[in-house]
This record gives structure tokens, sequence and C-alpha cells, in this order.
């Protein structure tokens, strides 16, 4: 009997334990279940030589679509923000989640974006018609397709 209540007590604090180990917060698309998990500072060094990598991340939002919440960009370390967009757009951001923090799981990229597209993105974030005709070249940049996104309670 004792073995028994010992091992129901035991079962009892593994499930509290691992349950403490999810993220809380606002979550949307796929679970993001704990694991390695990058700064979006280290993005780039994490995956080395490929184009591309699944991995998670973590980073603060800096900007949303102000349509509605169909990408986001993240702080980087460069000052040049790093933009995150959304599976099969599966799935939407709030637009007041500037300055909170996330937790990101999906695919990590090294890309070139061409002008039309540079210039899709300056008008979803309602620059004046001045500053998306000065988009005139294509930029290399990191970018992340999230499958699934928290926005964390607390970091």
């Amino acid at each position: 009997m004792k073995k028994i209540i010992l091992s129901v007590c035991f079962c009892l604090f593994a499930i509290a334990g691992f349950s403490q180990t999810a993220y809380t917060g606002q979550k949307f698309g796929e679970e993001v279940k704990p694991g390695d998990v990058k700064t979006a500072a280290k993005m780039e060094a994490a995956m080395g030589n490929k184009t591309t990598a699944d991995m998670k991340i973590t980073g603060k939002v800096v900007d949303v679509c102000k349509k509605k919440g169909c990408w986001m960009t993240l702080e980087m370390p460069n000052g040049d923000p790093m933009r995150v967009t959304f599976k099969d757009y599966a799935f939407f951001m709030p637009m007041d989640i500037v300055g909170k923090n996330v937790v990101l799981d999906g695919l990590a990229k090294k890309q070139t974006i061409s002008v039309e597209t540079l210039r899709h993105y300056a008008e979803d974030a309602k620059k004046s018609p001045e500053e998306v005709a000065k988009i005139t070249d294509p930029k290399k940049e990191l970018a992340f397709e999230a499958k699934g996104v928290v926005i964390l309670d607390k970091l």
C-alpha cells in the first residue's frame, strides 16, 4: 500500500513539474513546446551556413501589421528588425502587442526580399506613398515563419 501511495505522489509531483515548464500566455497556431529556445539575436549564429532551420526563438515585438496582424517584427541587436510571418496565414497577431515578449516555433530563414514585397510591407505598415516609392533595392535579411506563437505573460 505504501508503494502505491508513494507512486501516486511521485506521479502527481511529476505532472506538476512538467506543467510548470509550459509557456504561459496567449497562444496562436500550433503548440510551442518547451525546449531549446534561442534569442532572436542568436538565431543567425545557430543557423550556421544553412539558409533555413527549424528552431524556437524568443524576442521582443517592435511592430505588427496595422491591417490585420498578418506579420510582426522582432527587435534585433543591429537595429534592423526581423520580420515574422505565420505559416499558411493560419493565424494573426493582436495589433496591441508592441513591446511584449514572444516565443516562436517555426522556420528561421536567410532570404532576399524583392522590391515589390518590400513595398507591400511598407504599405501594410501605413507608410506614406513617398516612403514606399523610395524602396528601390531588394534586401537581404533574416526572417522567421512561425507555426506557433506564445505572447508571454512574463519573461
